[in-house]
């Protein structure tokens, strides 16, 4: 046994087959049911030294294949990975451009929470005490509520500012009619200016008159003077009654211009 073995290492690998190895020389290597030890070793070292061959000629036909296959989409679609790889950059370009103003607001806010602690610890825990379920509810009835009040404070106040409208339509309507009576009242008063001062030039003519009067009485009393007393006694007490009732007539009618003339009415 010790001499087979040793014959089995000193045995000399076969010639290599020249590359690529065929089917025809895989026959001639297999082992037979009779083959002898050595020939069994030679057949396995000659399968060791071709497998990897063959292995090797599949790989290479492969890729020679995959090359080929790659061209032909090279060839076809070139415009189409022209634009992949464009919008694979620009998309690189926005991502690297977030990320950059991502690390700016991060070192901003670092650098804002490492100057104001006291703010940074009141938003950590306002936002810790928003997050609970409670104070969300609550917030949220709270806020329900107080729109709810401001929808009825605000139909009140439409409601108030309607009834002022209709106050300020009310008051045009008394100005308006106010007006009217005003500019009725101003020419019913021009009416009666130009009425007292036709009558107070009328009564000037009156006064006119009982001057005449007076004047005319005491010639007249002249004249009964000139005659004999029995006969124009009768005469003369006439016309010194009328002389005195135009006298009076006269005062009268003189308070009344002086009346007209207080209300500012020239005469």
């Amino acid at each position: 046994m010790d001499e087979s073995t040793e014959d089995k290492t000193n045995v000399s690998p076969p010639p290599q087959p020249p590359y690529p190895a065929d089917i025809d020389f895989l026959e001639k290597v297999k082992l037979f049911g009779g083959d002898s030890p050595k020939e069994w070793v030679d057949n396995a070292i000659g399968h060791t030294l071709i497998a990897p061959r063959i292995i090797l000629g599949a790989l290479e036909s492969a890729i020679s294949a995959t090359t080929f296959r790659l061209r032909q989409i090279k060839s076809t679609s070139t415009a189409h990975l022209i634009t992949t790889f464009d919008s694979l950059q620009d998309l690189k370009t926005e991502f690297n451009v977030f990320e950059d103003i991502m690390l700016q607001k991060m070192k901003e806010s670092f650098c804002f929470a490492v100057a104001h602690p006291f703010a940074t610890s009141g938003v950590v825990f306002a936002s810790g005490f928003l997050s609970a379920k409670r104070t969300r509810r609550g917030l949220y009835y709270n806020t329900l509520r107080l729109f709810l009040s401001e929808e009825a404070m605000l139909s009140r106040a439409t409601a108030k500012a309607q009834k002022l409208r209709d106050s300020v339509r009310e008051i045009t309507a008394e100005g308006q009619k106010l007006e009217q009576f005003t500019l009725r009242a101003e020419s019913e008063l021009k009416r009666g200016r130009k009425k007292l001062r036709q009558t107070g030039k009328q009564i000037q003519g009156v006064i006119s008159s009982t001057y005449k009067i007076e004047r005319q009485s005491g010639g007249l009393k002249d004249i009964l003077k000139e005659l004999l007393k029995r006969d124009a006694s009768q005469f003369r007490s006439e016309v010194s009654e009328l002389a005195f009732e135009a006298m009076r007539e006269r005062r009268v009618l003189n308070r009344e211009v002086r009346k007209i003339s207080n209300y500012g009415i020239p005469i």
